[in-house]
């Protein structure tokens, strides 16, 4: 079999284990580049030596978080064609990513975050806003959560992680306020929470969401970057300002692997450093 083929296998596999189309189109993209690369080998051709040549060559132009999705693509794909049985031995087993510096989230200052809601024109940005503020959703489970998700009684809403899993996640009364007159003002009947303002009206889109968020910083002329997931940076340290343990919050932001949360615990040291800077 050669490596091109392998790819259907590979593809409906991680369909079946409920990989995102996202991660997908990512994965075909990297599989194009490395058979551009090696070329079209049957796979029993490929060696350690090739795939560390080739990875040594794409290194020069990736960060090493880069490099390292890269390598564990490389790693998945050669560890399912030797598990299925397509191979008599994987080239990739001895692979190693890259060290990388640990770096802490950057987040936003009370401030700001006043800043932002006070420059709001429309119910959809005071509501949106709102939403990625108090619930520390992934940019991408907020453009998919629909109206039958939120429950309005609890304050809380169904959201789709990564890897399709689902987890509920809690918002304020003040965003339950904006949440419902965003909805008051609307006439379509569209499903999505998140909808654009032009017609036909449609479920909102990622890019369509960073704009808005640009476009508002701008408008109240802050000076940090803001972008959805620096929300979710925002809203663990507000948890851990107030105390919550790490588990905690691992579960709210839908962690997988507690090493994911831990990143977290740098921002009491950095949170600390800011206040000085405020109020020395």
């Amino acid at each position: 079999m050669k490596l091109g083929d392998l790819w259907m296998l590979y593809e409906a596999d991680k369909r079946i284990l409920g990989f995102s189309s996202h991660t997908m189109k990512a994965y075909s993209l990297q599989l194009k580049m490395l058979v551009l690369e090696l070329g079209d080998l049957e796979l029993e051709e490929i060696t350690l030596i090739l795939l560390k040549d080739y990875l040594a060559k794409v290194s020069e132009r990736l960060k090493p978080s880069s490099l390292g999705h890269r390598i564990r693509f490389v790693r998945s794909l050669f560890r399912f064609a030797f598990e299925e049985g397509h191979l008599s031995r994987n080239p990739s087993v001895k692979l190693r990513e890259p060290k990388m510096d640990k770096r802490i989230p950057k987040f936003l200052i009370e401030e700001d975050v006043i800043h932002l809601k006070i420059s709001c024109h429309s119910h959809r940005e005071h509501a949106l806003l709102e939403f990625l503020y108090c619930t520390g959703c992934r940019v991408g489970e907020v453009q998919k959560i629909n109206l039958e998700d939120i429950n309005w009684e609890n304050c809380s809403a169904i959201v789709n992680g990564k890897g399709s899993k689902q987890r509920e996640v809690y918002f304020t009364t003040e965003c339950k306020v904006w949440l419902k007159r965003y909805l008051e003002n609307r006439n379509d009947t569209c499903k999505a929470l998140f909808v654009t303002e032009t017609n036909p009206i449609r479920r909102l889109t990622i890019p369509t969401i960073r704009w808005s968020l640009k476009k508002l910083a701008k408008r109240c002329d802050i000076t940090a970057n803001v972008y959805p997931h620096r929300f979710r940076h925002t809203y663990a340290c507000q948890l851990l300002d107030n105390g919550a343990p790490l588990e905690f919050i691992q579960g709210m932001l839908g962690h997988e692997k507690a090493s994911t949360t831990q990143i977290y615990a740098q921002l009491r040291g950095e949170r600390r450093r800011e206040l000085y800077r405020r109020y020395f």
